[in-house]
């Protein structure tokens, strides 16, 4: 492959051999949006539907990164392969925390059977949230049958992709805070499987039974997330945690919950799609002269305001 070449297909195919280098480009592609990154997907799109992924959320200092890292491990000792995507909202600058917590993940770094990708919005139409799915879809095209998606911290962002996945795990902390916060962040609708980290702190029996309370209050379906105890820093309960995450696997799939829940993904993501593209066309519309004409007419009280929004919105249909 020529080195500077840019064209997604053939970017595609050097990936599929195995370059890195060219899968790093297409995630690139994927990130900047435009018409390359939707080139890539449509042509990733009818080859996926065989990667599992796995949502990794909690607030930041929870152990996220060094959760993920001796996960890894786990996989690895299985003769599996995982791909990660480390997102980062906060950084379009800097590609990622990559330099930050994700130190964390250096051991893995040479190893083939692992890929790690640290990713931030970088003008994508949507942002993260509809980056991130299209470059799940480049590696699971690409034939990864694991990948794991480790967010920052608790927002609405982050919630968002931890619950695109098909598993998600939610990271906590002792002394992790009271239960109306963490209802509000979204995280008793993503979870899957609990975490308490760092769990040989004090407080960590407390953590558990608060969330086994809020649990209990909550309107759950046949699975009931799993509470499980780890301390990352020494692989501790890290077993115990792929396990889960294949038992919810194997829940998903003989449910035929796995269907709907990729069926109802792939159906919010073309919703937002149209919302976006939407919203840039009102934006071009808004910013031109016709529209500042009309807000001077509503200004003057020679039009109302819904005269005007009807206006504005057939222009933006043009």
């Amino acid at each position: 492959m020529n080195r500077l070449s840019t064209d997604p297909v053939a970017l595609f195919k050097a990936a599929r051999e195995g370059q890195r280098l060219a899968l790093a480009r297409l995630m690139s592609l994927v990130e900047r949006g435009g018409d390359e990154a939707r080139l890539v997907g449509s042509h990733t799109f009818p080859q996926v539907g065989n990667a599992y992924t796995i949502g990794m959320t909690g607030a930041p200092g929870s152990g996220k990164s060094s959760l993920t890292s001796v996960l890894a491990s786990v996989v690895r000792a299985e003769d599996q392969r995982l791909a990660i995507l480390a997102v980062d909202p906060s950084s379009p600058f800097t590609g990622g925390a990559i330099l930050g917590d994700r130190v964390r993940m250096q051991d893995h770094v040479t190893d083939e059977g692992i890929y790690i990708r640290s990713m931030a919005t970088r003008g994508h139409l949507g942002g993260l949230s509809l980056a991130t799915p299209q470059a799940v879809r480049v590696l699971d095209a690409l034939g990864w049958p694991w990948v794991l998606i480790e967010t920052v911290g608790v927002g609405q962002v982050e919630v968002d992709i931890a619950g695109a996945a098909d598993t998600t795990i939610v990271v906590v902390n002792p002394g992790w805070g009271d239960a109306v916060q963490a209802n509000k962040a979204g995280l008793m609708e993503v979870a899957d499987i609990f975490v308490v980290n760092k769990s040989d702190r004090k407080g960590a029996d407390d953590t558990r039974r608060d969330i086994q309370q809020m649990l209990e209050l909550s309107s759950l379906g046949d699975w009931e997330p799993p509470i499980l105890m780890t301390v990352a820093t020494d692989q501790s309960g890290a077993d115990e945690l792929w396990k889960a995450v294949n038992e919810h696997r194997s829940y998903l799939e003989t449910s035929d919950e796995l269907t709907a829940r990729r069926n109802s993904r792939i159906q919010n993501e073309l919703a937002e799609i149209v919302q976006r593209s939407l919203e840039r066309n009102v934006a071009a519309v808004m910013d031109g002269s016709d529209a500042a004409e009309l807000r001077q007419q509503l200004i003057q009280r020679d039009i109302d305001p819904y005269t005007a929004a009807a206006l504005l919105i057939d222009m933006a249909d043009e």
